[in-house]
C-alpha cells in the first residue's frame, strides 16, 4: 500500500470530531490513525476527485460504489467513518395530547 492512498496532508473531521478521531471514543487507536493518514485520499476517491491508480483504490472505489463489500482494514475503517458521519440525527418528541392529561386530574 505504500503509493495506494497516498496523500501531502492529513485528515480531520473538525464539524464531526472537533477534538480528534482519537479522543471521541468511536474508533481504536489504529481506526483514528488510518483515517488521519490516509483519509483525504478516501474522500477524494469517494467523491471522484481522484481517479483510482492501484488495485487497492480500484477495489476501494468499488466498495463505495455498493458493487463490493468491505474487506481490506481500511476500506472497514472509511464504511465505519461514513456510517457514523452520516446517519441522522434522532429527534426525540413527546407523543399525546398535553390538555387529555391535565383533564384526567381533574376527574379524580
Amino acid at each position: 500500500m505504500a503509493d495506494s492512498f497516498s496523500v501531502t496532508r492529513r485528515f480531520f473531521d473538525d464539524k464531526n470530531y472537533p477534538r480528534g478521531f482519537s479522543r471521541h471514543g468511536d474508533y481504536t487507536i489504529r481506526e483514528s490513525q488510518a483515517l488521519e493518514q490516509f483519509g483525504q485520499a478516501c474522500l477524494a476517491l469517494e467523491n471522484g476527485e481522484r481517479k483510482p491508480v492501484t488495485n487497492e483504490e480500484k477495489e476501494f472505489v468499488k466498495v463505495m460504489t455498493g458493487k463490493k463489500v468491505p474487506e481490506t482494514f481500511l476500506e472497514k475503517v472509511w464504511v465505519k467513518y461514513r456510517t457514523l458521519t452520516s446517519k441522522t440525527k434522532r429527534i426525540y418528541t413527546l407523543s399525546g395530547d398535553v390538555s387529555d392529561a391535565s383533564n384526567s386530574d381533574d376527574t379524580e
